[in-house]
């Protein structure tokens, strides 16, 4: 998803920012700095991708609006932000803390598999996500750089039938994930005994 945002959408760079603690679920059974290791691992070889901990170094819950709110005062107000989402993820924006004021810190871009109707995403939204929908939707990719933040976007992306609650459950039953996940975070993986039994 990362690698065709960047293609597709132009844009300068991706930043992956690993959740130290999530707030809508239970804590990971690996650390924060060992999964934060493996980002790093896995964004090693992509000149484009970078790694921001700063989610894993705070020591209150990982919420989006706080990272974006410090982005935006790195980056300043005419800077152009894209938070990249799943399709899934973004039905359930709503649930997330302060999740109306993520369009005036950056646009949302959603990735989704080829052929996702948008009525799929429509009908399955709360009243208020709805709102927003139409009142932010675009499919002018040139929107996201004319303007800071704001705008709604869909991706569609390849389609490839990857998840990480199917990673771990192969690693725990002694399944290879080889050629799923980068070599060097497969070596880590291996090395530390992650997501065993």
């Amino acid at each position: 998803m990362a690698q065709e945002a960047l293609t597709g959408l132009q844009l300068q760079q991706i930043r992956f920012i690993p959740a130290g603690q999530p707030p809508h679920r239970a804590a990971p059974r690996v650390t924060a700095a060992m999964r934060l290791d493996m980002v790093r691992l896995a964004c090693a070889d992509n000149p484009h991708f970078a790694v921001d901990a700063r989610e894993v170094l705070r020591a209150a819950p990982s919420y989006t609006v706080d990272s974006l709110s410090e982005l935006r005062g790195e980056v300043g107000a005419s800077q152009a932000l894209c938070l990249l989402l799943g399709a899934d993820a973004y039905l359930g924006l709503h649930t997330w803390h302060c999740w109306q004021a993520l369009f005036q810190l950056a646009h949302l871009v959603i990735a989704h598999r080829p052929g996702f109707p948008q009525s799929a995403w429509t009908e399955r939204m709360p009243p208020a996500l709805q709102q927003e929908h139409q009142m932010r939707y675009t499919e002018d990719a040139s929107d996201l750089r004319n303007t800071p933040s704001g705008r709604i976007y869909a991706l569609p992306i390849t389609a490839l039938d990857i998840s990480a609650s199917h990673i771990r459950m192969d690693l725990q039953r002694g399944i290879s994930p080889r050629y799923l996940l980068p070599d060097a975070v497969l070596h880590y993986i291996s090395t530390k005994q992650l997501y065993k039994q």
